[in-house]
């Protein structure tokens, strides 16, 4: 039909096959040109996807993952996030930090500790707080981070040579993300 044509005519190459065809329909569905330029649009998209140069690597173990979020009021964050079913697992209230859970998604609350929320892996440490018999050393994780090309921010260079240490460093959007390892 005219918008099989269309999807042919306007695919590239690599996207000119029956399953591709199939994709555009299913994101766009047949419902006519606004169809049309749906699927064209989710054609172009994929195929743009498609050029961008993997920097694929073999997975890293960063540990368990929490957002540590800065908060103006500890009290009336605690509250609020209660009301989300999470409750209190760790933490002190007279050193300006909790630590909440709810399920398997741990968040960390601090007042006055920092400017910006943090993304944070704690290699090592398990879901209820506990430690893993074998997990990746924080020092060879920024080991392997810097032979990949990544800037760190805050190195592990003044820990000692094993137990705990932390790294920093920021995404491309300026994020802060923290490696820390209690162990």
């Amino acid at each position: 039909d005219v918008i099989e044509a269309s999807i042919r005519r306007h695919a590239p190459q690599s996207w000119r096959g029956k399953r591709e065809a199939e994709l555009a329909h299913r994101v766009a569905g047949r419902n006519g040109r606004r169809g049309l330029a749906a699927r064209l649009s989710a054609i172009s998209f994929a195929a743009s996807v498609s050029t961008v140069p993997s920097t694929r690597s073999r997975a890293l173990d960063l540990g368990i993952f929490s957002i540590s979020l800065t908060v103006r009021d500890l009290a009336a964050s605690k509250v609020f996030y209660e009301k989300l079913g999470f409750e209190q697992t760790g933490g002190d209230f007279e050193a300006n930090y909790l630590i909440l859970k709810n399920g398997g998604t741990v968040i960390g609350l601090f007042h006055g500790m920092f400017d910006k929320n943090i993304l944070t892996f704690n290699p090592g440490l398990t879901l209820d707080g506990g430690r893993l018999d074998s997990f990746t050393d924080v020092r060879d994780v920024e080991r392997t981070l810097r032979e990949r090309g990544v800037e760190i921010t805050h190195g592990t260079e003044e820990a000692d040579a094993s137990g705990p240490a932390h790294l920093i460093l920021e995404d491309p959007d300026g994020n802060p993300i923290l490696i820390d390892q209690f162990f």
